[in-house]
């Protein structure tokens, strides 16, 4: 039997955390030769980090571009936390093909800097098929102006063309493990597939159906690799095996790569200096109190989406602030979350249920991981346009702008999207009336708050 073998790094949702990057790039730098590629399943860019924030995330398609990654796909991150214009122009300089079937323009076009799938031919002659999706934020994307398509849908539109051309089909897909089992499980043909999106560690991967499933982590902890042996002589893979590398243990570093990581950070704070306004008093932050830089935030939110009533944590402001000249610098530090506006429709019993779940420990002291939040506890759950009473935990005599709380009637609240993923708050995320604000994030608001007070 003759065989060839093809080697994949992989890494996804990096965030922008670069703790262990040029390790990881050392470590693909060393053991790749021409039958090896490298790719990246999205979520590399976030908006929390200085260098991506200054940069729009090009300081991110630098990083790649150094690191000689082959192809991409992209996150959430980059599809949603960005302008339709300024993801338009992100890859502007790459050097690599970003692939991407499942999002196209409101007039169906596909944009110009990506493709839905390419293969590589490789030098031992294995040509190795490669398709990319991303997760389906239908409404957030046709806020942005985008449409992004069923992924299903778009992987098989495309599968068969793939395996014209292809002896080995790669998925890059940023949609989730359990979206990827349900993949393997009901489309034959896709030979691996490497995810991200839900920051799953699956240290030798899964196979579901022939299909072999990888994942490695987030932030950079992990490097993933798949080594894949075919017959030559019986066109099949006989051999697929995947591992992981703790990034802690990657004892080398890549010097083009910290070059490029310095760079990019003098860029950044260069950038970032710009002053905002000059704050006549300091302001703290206690994350179990009403504080009043909180409360102003709060305030114009309700402001900034057109309504009376507002809600926020108190952990969405991370650090207190001193007087003095603010910088943008200074408004990333204290509120680096990803998060955007919003407004639900809330009955009055739906939002008593909020005002009480609100003052429960569980929300106060949760640790939240995800759903665009940056910082450490959620902390107070802070209201404006409504009062009420609360002791022993039990809540009552509820007023709305100066009126009882009505359990029919229906209220109009300023809050934050990640309310609406999930169940922190499960009145917020079963509400039917949802309307975001796109592309501006929670710091925006912060920066107007904070020129109010400083004007």
């Amino acid at each position: 039997m003759k065989e060839k073998q093809v080697r994949l790094f992989h890494t996804n949702d990096i965030h922008s955390g670069f703790e262990y990057w040029s390790g990881m790039i050392a470590h693909i730098k060393a053991k790749r030769d021409s039958n090896t590629l490298y790719v990246d399943i999205g979520d590399h860019a976030d908006r929390s980090h200085p260098i991506t924030e200054a940069s729009l995330g090009k300081g991110n398609v630098a990083l790649l571009n150094e690191a000689g990654v082959d192809y991409v796909t992209i996150g959430n991150n980059e599809g949603i936390t960005f302008s339709f214009k300024q993801l338009n122009e992100m890859y502007d300089q790459a050097h690599f093909q970003v692939l991407l079937a499942n999002l196209v323009d409101q007039d169906d076009r596909r944009p110009i800097w990506c493709k839905p799938y390419d293969v590589c031919i490789l030098e031992n002659g294995v040509k190795v098929g490669f398709i990319g999706v991303t997760a389906p934020f239908e409404l957030f994307y046709g806020q942005l102006g985008w449409k992004v398509l069923p992924p299903i849908e778009a992987i098989l539109k495309w599968l068969p063309i793939v395996q014209e051309e292809a002896d080995v089909i790669v998925l890059l897909s940023h949609l989730g493990l359990r979206s990827d089992r349900k993949l393997a499980e009901s489309v034959a043909g896709l030979d691996v597939i490497i995810g991200g999106h839900t920051h799953h560690v699956l240290e030798e991967g899964e196979v579901i159906n022939e299909t072999l499933i990888v994942q490695a982590g987030k932030h950079g902890a992990y490097l993933g690799e798949v080594n894949l042996i075919l017959d030559v002589d019986q066109h099949t893979i006989v051999s697929k095996r995947a591992c992981i590398h703790s990034s802690q243990n990657l004892l080398s570093t890549d010097d083009k790569s910290d070059t490029c990581l310095k760079r990019l950070a003098e860029q950044a704070q260069q950038q970032l200096l710009q002053v905002v306004t000059t704050l006549p008093n300091s302001y703290e932050v206690n994350w179990f109190e009403e504080t009043e830089i909180v409360t102003r935030l709060c305030e114009a939110l309700a402001k900034w989406c057109g309504q009376t009533i507002g809600m926020i944590n108190a952990g969405v402001i991370l650090h207190s602030l001193t007087s003095g000249d603010i910088s943008k610098a200074d408004i990333l530090s204290a509120c680096p979350h990803p998060i955007n506006p919003c407004v639900v429709q809330l009955s009055g019993k739906a939002l008593k249920e909020v005002i009480i779940r609100g003052e429960s420990n569980e929300i106060q002291k949760l640790a939240l991981k995800g759903f665009g939040f940056r910082g450490e506890l959620l902390g107070k759950t802070i209201f404006t346009g409504l009062s009420y009473d609360c002791e022993l935990g039990e809540v009552h005599s509820i007023e709305v702008l100066g009126e009882p709380l009505k359990d029919h009637d229906i209220y109009s609240i300023a809050t934050l999207d990640m309310y609406t993923f999930g169940h922190l708050f499960p009145a917020i995320s079963e509400a039917k009336e949802k309307v975001y604000f796109m592309p501006e994030v929670l710091r925006d608001v912060f920066e107007v708050a904070l020129k109010e007070i400083g004007s």
